[in-house]
């Protein structure tokens, strides 16, 4: 979806007699950039000024394959529709677009139109904190716009798509929005944070990127007092500050911010590990299980070392588990044998109602080996699904 420019840009500005006479300027023929339109230049321009902050004269240039000169021109026309774009002199020089009193039209393309209007009614009940009332307010603005054949692809999704909220600390939407423009902007933040030991830090960080994964919101950041790629959780920063220093960009080891962020959560050292025996084959629970966990194989042999279970699942067992904590692991619900299995599943467990529910998104049957609070997790899962209800 681009927003339409206005008439008159289409009509004496731009007509076509200047758009020949800007192709015979490129010499005969001239490159693609020069032959195009001087309005689908524009276009074009606009939308590389929306997503760049900031872009040297020469490299735009190639990008829109036309000439210096051109550059000036078109950027000279945007100017005058009241787009406010900096340009920088010198062998560096170059153009950015500048914030203005007024937000200008965007230019979208369909899917990123779409994108925008799923993406902010997930935002009306997604865990930012602070941030619902405003995106009510801008979905009432984009779906005023969007042209019906995108929102019907919109609705489609919105009716068919089912979200399911993950539980997590909420962050406030100005944090969210201050870090990211600093990582736009490339420059660098202090900012006060509280490991996982619960000591109160100061850090140093360029920030690179912001990750959201299982409910929390983590940055990616280069910590310059550490000399390190450090991750963040955004709930337990405080008060981030631009230092006003600039940084040049380093390479993220790997070049993937998310799988950089679940290699940091799954390595980090928690206060209780469970091991828990699952029913099933490896690569089904390392598919559902595998961002958090370590699945593999589990030997037969060293069934009998094993420590007694201390929790179980299968509907068929919970009642009698419920009261022994305890279950064999060789039935399904229904008294039937499962045959796959059992592999050995080991992650964290400083949080037991979370482990228990990756358990049971899991779907298999299971026996919890440790810890114990985790199998009184399951223990009460067990008691609370095979009690009667109170008489009505």
């Amino acid at each position: 979806m681009a927003s339409e420019l206005p008439d008159e840009v289409i009509g004496d500005a731009f007509d076509e007699a200047e758009a020949e006479a800007e192709a015979a300027a490129g010499g005969r023929g001239g490159s693609p950039g020069e032959r195009a339109s001087p309005s689908a230049r524009m276009l074009r321009l606009l939308s590389l000024l929306q997503t760049h902050r900031y872009w040297a004269g020469v490299e735009l240039a190639d990008r829109l394959q036309v000439s210096a000169r051109t550059l000036r021109r078109d950027v000279d026309r945007l100017r005058e529709l009241g787009y406010p774009v900096l340009a920088s002199r010198g062998v560096a020089g170059g153009y950015q677009l500048r914030a203005g009193a007024a937000v200008p039209p965007l230019l979208l393309d369909d899917d990123e139109a779409v994108a925008i209007v799923v993406g902010l009614r997930a935002a009306v009940a997604g865990p930012v904190a602070g941030i619902e009332e405003a995106a009510v307010r801008a979905l009432a603005k984009v779906a005023q716009v969007i042209p019906r054949r995108l929102r019907h692809r919109a609705d489609a999704l919105g009716a068919y798509t089912v979200p399911v909220p993950v539980g997590g600390p909420p962050v406030d939407a100005g944090m969210l929005t201050a870090i990211a423009l600093a990582a736009r902007a490339e420059e660098r933040l202090r900012f006060g944070y509280i490991d996982r030991e619960g000591a109160a830090t100061h850090r140093h960080v360029e920030p690179h990127r912001m990750v959201s994964l299982s409910g929390r919101w983590y940055l990616v950041g280069f910590d310059v007092d550490r000399s390190d790629w450090r991750t963040f959780r955004l709930d337990r920063i405080a008060e981030p500050l631009v230092s006003g220093a600039r940084f040049r960009p380093r390479p993220l080891p790997g070049g993937d911010a998310a799988a950089f962020v679940r290699a940091a959560v799954r390595s980090a050292p928690a206060r209780q590990q469970a091991e828990v025996l699952v029913w099933a084959p490896v690569d089904e629970v390392a598919r559902v299980a595998g961002r958090w966990a370590v699945v593999e194989p589990w030997d037969p042999a060293r069934r009998a070392a094993a420590t007694e279970p201390a929790g179980t699942s299968g509907r068929g067992r919970l009642e009698r588990d419920a009261v022994a904590g305890r279950g064999s692991g060789d039935q399904e619900a229904g008294g039937e044998r499962h045959d796959a299995g059992p592999c050995r599943l080991r992650m964290g467990a400083d949080d037991p109602a979370w482990a228990m529910l990756l358990l049971a998104r899991i779907g298999a049957p299971f026996e919890v080996l440790g810890p114990p609070e985790l199998a009184e997790h399951v223990r009460a899962a067990g008691r609370l699904f095979t009690s009667e209800p109170p008489p009505r």
